[in-house]
C-alpha cells in the first residue's frame, strides 16, 4: 500500500492525496490549488495520468477540495466519484459558479488582434460540469460501502460543512487489515445549523488538516455577542453598512441563522440585510432538501420559529439589477455576499463602492488564502486593487473567527487522539506556522508525526 501527496502538501488549498493498493489507485479529493497567481496553469499539470486513477473519494464539496474534479474528468477520468448525498449536491453548484469565474478571467484581458480574449483558457466548461456530476455515487453517514474484495469505506461526519465526512478505509493488505482515515476538514462543536464532529474510530494511519493548527478559537465572546457589537458599530450607533463576505455555501447558512436567531429574541431594532449571492440562494434549498442531517438546535427551531433561513427584513438578492439596487441602498444595512476570501463575485462590486467609504465596515469571518484581496484587506495594505483599479481602503477591516468552520488546534489534537495510536499521523491542508505547531504538540504526546512535502510517497 502507498500512499503519495500530491496537494495541500505544506500550504492549504488544493488537497489531493494518491492510495495506492495493489495496481488499484484511489484519488482522495482534487480540489483547486489557488495559491499562486498561475493557478489555472498550473492545475492542468497532473503528475500522473488521469486514466490511470480508479476511483475518487470526495470529503467535501469546497472548491479547494472539489474544484479541480471536471479537470481530472476532461483529461481522461473515467470512474466513480464517491461522496455523501449533500456533497454531491452542493458541489455541483460550486463547479458551475468555477466555470462562470473562469469564463470571466478570461474576459477580462484586451482581445488580440484577432478579436480572441487573451485571458487564461477556463480550465473546464459546463460539459465537464455534467460529465463530472454523472460520476457522483452517494453514500450514507456511518455505512460501510465495499469499494472491491480488498478495500470498504466508511464516512464519518466531521461538521464543517453539510455532508462534509472523514474517509476511512478498510484494506486487506496481502492478507493484513490496515485502516486509514483522511479527515478531510473538521469542524467545531455548536456550530450553527451543523452537527458536532463524530469520534474517528482506531486507525493505522491518518492523514488531517491542520488549518489551525497553533491557533485557538475566541472563547470570551459568543458569536451572538461579537454580531451584535458588530451591528450596533456598524449600523445603529452610525448610519453604516456592514459588509460581510461569506462563502455561499456553508458559512451563509449558519450566519443567516444566527442573525435570524438574534432579530428573532429582539435583541437588536430591525436592519436590513441583504445576501446577495444567487450560489447562496441554491445553496440554502439544498440545506432545506436535507435537513434531516442539520444539528438539533436547528431542527428544533424549524419546528417552535420555522424557517431557519427566512425572517423579516432579509431579502435574497438574485439579479444584477437587484444587486446593484443594494448599492444604491442608503439606509443602514448588512451586505452578505460572496466570496469569503473576495476572489471574484458580486463582493467585488460592493467593495468597489464602499472600500473608500469611511462609514463601511468588512467583518471577515473565515480563513483568506496568502495571495487573495481578502487577505491583502487583512494585513493592512493601505491600497488594494479591485476590478483593475488601484483603490485607498478607508472602510473600517474587522475579523472573527467566531464562525470559521474549521476546529482549532485543541479540537485537531482530539481528533487525533480519538484515533487511538497510529503507525504515522501526516499533517496537510495547513501553513507552516500551523504545520509545526500542531507537529510539535502531537510529538509531545507520543505519536510519529509527518509533514509531506509535494509528491512524497510513503510506504504503507
Amino acid at each position: 500500500m502507498k500512499l503519495t501527496f500530491w496537494g495541500a502538501a505544506q500550504q492549504v488549498t488544493g488537497s489531493m492525496h494518491l492510495l495506492e493498493v495493489g495496481h488499484y489507485k484511489i484519488l482522495i479529493d482534487c480540489g483547486l490549488d489557488y495559491e499562486k497567481d498561475t493557478y489555472q496553469e498550473e492545475n492542468q499539470q497532473f503528475p500522473f495520468d488521469p486514466a490511470s486513477i480508479n476511483l475518487v473519494i470526495l470529503t467535501h464539496a469546497h472548491i479547494d477540495h472539489s474544484g479541480n474534479l471536471p479537470t481530472l474528468v476532461r483529461m481522461g477520468f473515467n470512474g466513480q466519484v464517491l461522496c455523501t448525498g449533500p456533497t454531491a449536491d452542493l458541489t455541483a453548484i460550486l463547479l458551475f459558479d468555477s466555470v462562470n469565474i473562469f469564463l470571466s478571467k478570461e474576459k477580462r484581458k484586451p482581445r488580440t488582434k484577432r478579436g480572441n480574449f487573451s485571458g487564461p483558457k477556463p480550465l473546464y466548461l459546463q460539459k465537464h460540469v455534467m460529465d463530472t456530476i454523472d460520476r457522483f455515487v452517494t453514500i450514507a453517514f456511518n455505512k460501510p460501502f465495499r469499494i472491491n474484495g480488498d478495500i470498504s469505506l466508511t464516512f464519518v461526519p466531521v461538521g464543517h460543512l453539510l455532508g462534509a465526512a472523514a474517509a476511512v478505509l478498510t484494506i486487506n493488505d496481502h492478507g493484513e487489515e490496515k485502516k486509514i482515515a483522511f479527515t478531510g476538514d473538521i469542524g467545531r462543536e455548536n456550530y450553527p445549523v451543523l452537527t458536532n464532529p463524530e469520534a474517528l474510530p482506531e486507525v493505522d494511519y491518518l492523514v488531517t488538516e491542520s488549518t489551525y493548527g497553533g491557533r485557538f478559537h475566541t472563547k470570551d465572546q459568543t458569536l451572538e455577542e461579537r454580531l451584535i457589537k458588530e451591528i450596533t458599530e456598524a449600523c445603529i450607533k452610525s448610519p453604516g453598512r456592514l459588509i460581510i463576505p461569506a462563502f455561499s455555501i456553508g458559512r451563509t447558512q449558519s450566519l443567516v441563522f444566527a442573525l435570524n436567531q438574534i432579530f428573532t429574541k429582539k435583541l437588536l431594532p430591525p436592519v436590513q440585510i441583504f445576501v446577495d449571492s444567487p450560489m447562496a440562494v441554491q445553496a440554502t434549498e439544498i440545506y432545506r432538501k436535507h435537513h434531516n442531517l442539520v444539528n438539533q438546535e436547528a431542527k428544533d427551531f424549524y419546528q417552535t420559529m420555522g424557517d431557519e433561513f427566512e425572517f423579516e427584513h432579509l431579502a435574497y438578492v438574485h439579479t444584477m439589477k437587484e444587486s446593484k439596487d443594494v448599492s444604491n441602498y442608503f439606509d443602514p444595512c448588512i451586505i452578505i455576499s460572496s466570496a469569503g476570501m473576495l476572489e471574484g463575485g458580486r463582493i467585488q462590486d460592493h467593495l468597489y463602492y464602499n472600500i473608500q467609504n469611511y462609514y463601511c465596515t468588512i467583518l471577515f469571518i473565515g480563513y483568506c488564502a496568502k495571495g487573495t484581496l481578502g487577505n491583502k484587506l487583512l494585513r493592512g495594505d493601505p491600497i488594494v486593487k479591485i476590478k483593475d483599479r488601484e483603490m485607498m481602503v478607508y472602510a473600517t477591516i474587522r475579523q472573527t473567527d467566531l464562525l470559521s468552520g474549521h476546529g482549532d488546534h485543541n479540537d485537531l489534537v482530539k481528533t487525533v487522539k480519538q484515533t487511538g495510536h497510529p503507525k504515522r499521523v501526516f499533517l496537510v491542508h495547513g501553513e507552516d506556522s500551523s504545520l509545526q505547531s500542531l507537529s510539535a504538540a502531537l510529538q509531545d504526546e507520543g505519536f510519529a508525526v509527518s509533514i509531506p512535502e509535494r509528491g512524497a510517497v510513503f510506504e504503507l
